[in-house]
């Protein structure tokens, strides 16, 4: 359609680094395969804390040029993982990071935490019909972990996806489009407790200077909760390499990763998806290999 590939994912993020931590492999996957990957990021990460000293002076509180910084940030990101359609919703600077839950930053006007839903929504509409995904990827209502951004990117993506399909809404937007299959970010609790075994199976000496929890890793659920498993060993470089992109946010070492906070967390080479609309492509009880499972054909 429109010269389009025959398979098209869309990924909705809070903000960016977001999709490298969450999904590099499956993007790199994907687009390797010739699958047309649509990153849609709904804000610049302008709140985010900054890891190397040299770029301290980009923080919310000092220059307050971090969301600048990090567009570009992003776009290495996406070089490595080969995905060349990356938006920002609204366009780029639209909504601002709003910072962590209960801040002052979540009430000012431009935060996307204060945006109203319907409004945001329809700029996702008007990309969902462009491209014309089957596929939507984004978090649970939770965000994975209670961020504001993260629950907000949640409720738009739903919502634009509710739309899309409505043959009476905003045709100015573009033909109504239904996609076929909706996951959330997922990771199973064993695979949680097996990365942070082999933490600290290290020697007790990881890359960094203490360990996070496993309370610490977004959308863990359990095992059974999981539908999707994306297992591509080749990409995970890549991943690796799009999380290093993001340098004010991530660093890495080896298998491993920390954020601001300088607390190792397993950098997991598998990816876990439950899908929470549409058909399933694999049998009761199995795990779908292939997200477009079912909706190839």
């Amino acid at each position: 359609m429109n010269g389009l590939p025959a398979r098209r994912l869309l990924l909705v993020h809070a903000h960016p680094d977001d999709e490298s931590i969450n999904n590099g492999v499956t993007m790199a996957k994907y687009a390797a395969e010739g699958a047309h990957v649509t990153l849609v990021t709904c804000t610049l990460g302008e709140e985010g804390e900054v890891i190397p000293a040299a770029l301290a002076h980009l923080a919310a509180d000092r220059d307050d040029s971090l969301g600048a910084y990090r567009v570009g940030e992003l776009a290495a990101a996406m070089a490595q993982l080969g995905v060349t359609d990356h938006r920002f919703l609204g366009g780029r600077g639209r909504y601002r990071d709003s910072g962590m839950m209960g801040l002052p930053q979540n009430d000012r006007p431009e935060a996307f935490w204060a945006a109203e839903v319907d409004e945001a929504a329809a700029y996702l509409v008007e990309v969902i019909r462009e491209v014309r995904p089957q596929v939507l990827v984004t978090y649970d209502p939770d965000g994975g972990y209670g961020h504001p951004d993260h629950i907000q990117a949640h409720r738009v993506a739903m919502r634009a996806a509710e739309l899309s399909a409505e043959g009476a809404y905003r045709r100015d937007l573009g033909a109504p489009h239904a996609v076929a299959k909706i996951y959330w970010n997922r990771v199973p609790r064993s695979v949680v407790d097996e990365g942070f075994d082999a933490l600290r199976a290290a020697g007790g000496k990881p890359p960094f200077p203490g360990l996070a929890s496993p309370e610490d890793v977004p959308g863990v659920v359990a095992d059974e909760r999981i539908t999707a498993e994306i297992e591509a060993e080749r990409f995970v470089p890549a991943k690796a390499a799009a999380m290093r992109a993001h340098a004010t946010q991530i660093a890495v070492d080896g298998p491993f990763f920390a954020l601001s906070n300088d607390l190792a967390q397993p950098l997991f080479a598998r990816e876990y998806y439950e899908l929470v609309e549409g058909r399933p492509g694999a049998p009761a009880g199995e795990r779908e290999h292939d997200l477009f499972a079912g909706v190839d054909a």
